[in-house]
């Protein structure tokens, strides 16, 4: 009876880590990718930056039809005032009600609101441009964190599996120490490397954990949440057969941040156009249609003749048009007009600087890329042949330790650098396997669809 106990609460204990095992979310690289896009933060605040540049678009292109307004007016006067109706001077209360349809249509204004259109239009292609750099810095971010991620884990696994060779390796020595073969000494630092070995675990542990967590920032999905990372089957591609001026041409043309900065440019230039335009007088053709009614009150209970039904007053006898042209002309307004050309024109100046700089800045990550590529791909090829030859090393020096020809210093540092190759390999093996992502990144030529 005790003993089915003791296996029902086991049982019943395992219960949890298996659902949370089961509940484990299995996380590929393109998946992560498309839940980032999903969900990060600077790209949405970015999309919604397009909406507001397009509705802005819409309204400098509205800006050269005519205005149309209404205008209303209700009021009572109690006193003195006019009848323009009567041409007399009236004491008492009068209501007034008064309504218009007026329009007004730009016929020049220095080409303000055209430049100001042709702006808007530019800032739309700015914003286009940022938003499709935003997607490429959302699938190069959380590259290198997922690459981290798989990284830790492998580096985890070598840690795992060293420990386990120092205890195989411990547990030899005790059993010799018994039969009296080896010193003791040998048994005590042997325990120091299962010791080292253990803590090189729990450290590679533990950094796998916190950059999981950071790789779930990325994604937005709540820390707590357990995933585990798929493998990417992607072949180690070799260098990009293109040369780097090829390779300059291609990111010129499609690197989305430095079209964005000439769409800036661009849009401060006609910025500046239009901020000048106030410098010129303004004409514009106008047309008014309204109609009035008034009404005054009996005086000593006698009507005034002047009044007449709503319909007389406001539908025939008062309609008027009002139409002609206006010019306004600029004379002082307090050198404002002066500061905003200036700021204009700083602006202006400002964003052809920037443009320039980030022109250069592409053909720098051009060629950093290109040379990460080519330097990752000779790395992985030594790594691989450092990694032979430690392991054979190690496997030799196993074999005379075990025959009792080499000593434990010996055994340790081969075991050492086993390790130590170990890592170096699957650095550079998960180095390479994204860096060709990484150039497409920096020709401006990565997208979700072509990630493998």
């Amino acid at each position: 009876m005790k003993r089915f106990l003791i296996i029902l609460l086991s049982a019943i204990g395992g219960i949890p880590a298996f659902c949370q095992q089961a509940d484990t979310t299995v996380l590929s690289f393109k998946e992560a990718v498309n839940v980032a896009l999903k969900n990060n933060n600077n790209l949405a605040k970015e999309n919604n930056e397009m909406i507001y540049n397009q509705v802005q678009k819409a309204s400098r292109i509205a800006s050269l039809a005519p205005t149309v307004e209404g205008n209303a007016s209700v009021r009572r006067t109690d006193g003195n005032s006019f009848n323009q109706q009567e041409g007399r001077v009236i004491n008492g209360k009068v209501d007034y009600v008064y309504g218009s349809i007026d329009a007004e249509v730009v016929i020049f204004n220095g080409f303000n609101r055209i430049n100001a259109m042709r702006q808007a239009n530019e800032l739309v292609d700015y914003q286009a441009q940022r938003v499709k750099r935003s997607r490429e810095d959302v699938i190069q971010q959380v590259a290198s964190q997922y690459l981290q991620c798989l990284l830790d884990r492998e580096l985890r696994d070598i840690d795992k599996a060293n420990l386990k060779t120092q205890q195989e390796k411990l547990h030899q020595i005790e059993e010799q120490v018994k039969a009296g073969s080896v010193a003791e000494v040998d048994q005590y630092n042997q325990a120091y490397q299962v010791k080292s070995a253990e803590l090189a675990v729990l450290r590679s542990n533990n950094k796998l954990n916190n950059d999981k967590v950071q790789l779930a920032l990325l994604l937005q999905r709540e820390p707590e949440l357990p995933f585990v990372l798929q493998e990417p089957d992607w072949k180690l591609d070799q260098a990009n057969s293109l040369k780097v001026e090829e390779l300059y041409q291609v990111a010129l043309d499609n690197r989305a941040d430095l079209r964005s900065a000439e769409s800036m440019e661009k849009a401060s230039f006609l910025g500046y156009k239009a901020r000048q335009g106030n410098y010129y007088p303004s004409i514009a053709a106008f047309y008014s249609y309204g109609s009035a009614y008034n009404y005054v009150y009996p005086s000593e209970g006698i009507p005034d003749p002047s009044n007449r039904t709503f319909e007389q007053q406001f539908t025939k006898d008062n309609t008027q048009s009002v139409y002609g042209l206006s010019m306004n002309i600029p004379i002082f307004r307090g050198l404002q007009t002066r500061s905003n050309v200036v700021r204009a024109r700083i602006d202006y100046e400002n964003a052809e600087l920037d443009a320039k700089n980030t022109k250069l800045q592409v053909k720098s990550d051009v060629l950093l890329a290109y040379q990460n590529l080519n330097d990752a791909l000779n790395t992985y090829l030594v790594s691989q042949s450092q990694l032979e030859a430690a392991e054979m090393s190690f496997e030799l020096e196993s074999e005379r330790n075990r025959l009792g020809i080499s000593d434990l210093v010996q055994y340790t540092q081969a075991n050492q650098d086993y390790t130590r190759a170990q890592n170096d390999a699957a650095q550079s093996r998960y180095t390479l396997m994204f860096q060709n992502l990484l150039l497409d990144y920096a020709l401006g030529t990565l997208t979700f669809e072509s990630i493998p």
